[in-house]
């Protein structure tokens, strides 16, 4: 959709419908004075603009330098003639948040710009919550209605051939940098369009980035490169929020970069600075129910494709069967991510993961599968005080009669809180010499010993 033609709904959306039901606020709701001025110059906007004008709005490569100049000459014009002067501070907010709503995204767009939020949660057009360093803030942002959430939903959505209805009223997006989003409207929202985005940074975190936060210690990162470059097969688990794809990110940059890697994932957000990368990204259906390509499906091809690596982004279902069966299968490296508490929880999930494919499995056949299959889990979490920690990393040595059986090799131990309420602990080796050092010194690497010796 055009930039004209997005700003002509945007017109028809501020006008709000008949018979249209008051939205509920959360909090008392700031008006904002110059809302009808700020119509009226969107629609002078569109009644006015030149040719040349218009093509800068339309260039979706344009210099946003170029398009304040555009609005500020028809906005400067409409202020002028206010009975009432417009103070030259407010002169500016206007047409800053002009510019936003044409080429951004509304009223969160200086929240997406601010490099210390990592999450933002619209939950109505009223209430907008941030995460800034792991904690959760209400901010002032306000939308004007819940119609103006939708448009700026519609915005994200649109570009990438998604979309969001009554028919269809949930939906994952990514943004232009590779941001993670979620959206969620009624009936299944009661109050309102919900708007969820996952921040990443411009340029990815690295592992030295994750010592110097106390995420992990250098031991521990330079045991995870060894593990990678040895080919093992990795999980990452944790809570939401508790950094399983910065830490993905972070371990695939040890792959070799001579290495052909296939990644997939629901909504693309993993950022491989290796060459030799292909990306695949499910599809939902189509408006008929038709069309959808599902996780599965995507591993399934991948093994046709001559991987040396395969990334999944996330397990959640039955994909889980067909990414053991090519761990099983000859495609060793492979890294993936899930949602558990504990890294026996992450094997009982898998369990029920490989249920969900459909196969009628003993499930004494599923845990040697996952037993087989999986050398490492990484164990994250984000604690009380926001700080993320790799709380455990877990060997999965085999099978005793019909349970599997796990070994930590490194774990985190929490000892107090000082003053400022922040979590002291220790990262701490277990004594345990892992048994895949043999696989790895197979695949040439070699790991000293000392980094499994307690301190």
């Amino acid at each position: 959709m055009s930039l004209l033609k997005r700003l002509e709904a945007q017109k028809q959306s501020e006008q709000p419908g008949k018979g249209a039901e008051k939205a509920k606020p959360f909090l008392p709701v700031k008006s904002d004075p110059y809302q009808n001025l700020k119509v009226r110059i969107h629609k002078r906007i569109i009644d006015e603009m030149s040719l040349e004008e218009s093509k800068v709005l339309t260039d979706q490569d344009a210099d946003r330098q170029a398009l304040e100049e555009v609005v500020a000459r028809i906005a400067t014009a409409v202020m002028d003639e206010e009975a009432a002067p417009v103070p030259r501070g407010d002169r500016g907010r206007i047409i800053a948040e002009v510019v936003d709503e044409v080429l951004g995204y509304g009223p969160i767009d200086p929240l997406l710009k601010d490099d210390t939020i990592s999450e933002i949660m619209v939950n109505g057009p009223n209430q907008v919550y941030v995460e800034r360093k792991g904690k959760l803030v209400l901010t002032d942002v306000r939308f004007r209605d819940d119609a103006h959430v939708m448009h700026v939903i519609e915005k994200i959505v649109a570009p990438l051939g998604r979309r969001i209805d009554e028919s269809s009223p949930m939906v994952d997006a990514r943004l232009p940098d590779g941001s993670r989003v979620n959206a969620i409207i009624p009936p299944l929202a009661l109050k309102g369009p919900c708007l969820t985005i996952r921040k990443f940074a411009k340029d990815p975190l690295t592992i030295q980035d994750l010592i110097n936060f106390g995420t992990l210690t250098e031991e521990m990162a330079n045991f995870l490169k060894a593990c990678v470059e040895g080919k093992l097969n990795i999980v990452v688990s944790g809570g939401t929020g508790s950094g399983k794809t910065t830490t993905l990110n972070c371990l695939s940059s040890f792959i070799p970069p001579d290495e052909r890697i296939i990644t997939i994932e629901d909504a693309a957000e993993l950022q491989l600075r290796q060459e030799h990368v292909v990306t695949l990204e499910t599809r939902p259906p189509n408006i008929e129910g038709k069309g959808a390509i599902t996780m599965r499906d995507l591993v399934r091809n991948s093994l046709r494709m001559r991987p040396d690596r395969i990334v999944v982004g996330e397990v959640r279902s039955g994909e889980a069967l067909d990414m053991l069966q090519a761990m099983n299968t000859g495609h060793d490296g492979s890294l993936t991510t899930g949602h558990a508490n504990s890294p026996r929880d992450m094997l009982s999930r898998l369990e029920t993961m490989v249920l969900m494919a459909g196969m009628d499995l003993p499930v004494r056949a599923i845990r040697e599968q996952i037993a087989s299959a999986i050398d490492l889990i990484v164990q994250q979490a984000r604690l009380r005080d926001g700080s993320r920690k790799i709380t455990h990393l877990t060997e999965v040595q085999g099978m005793e009669g019909d349970v599997i059986t796990l070994q930590d090799i490194f774990v985190f131990e929490q000892t107090g809180k000082d003053e400022s309420g922040k979590i002291i602990g220790r990262y701490r080796p277990t004594g345990i010499r892992p048994k895949f050092l043999e696989k790895l010194a197979a695949n040439g690497i070699t790991v000293p010993n000392e980094i499994f010796w307690p301190k």
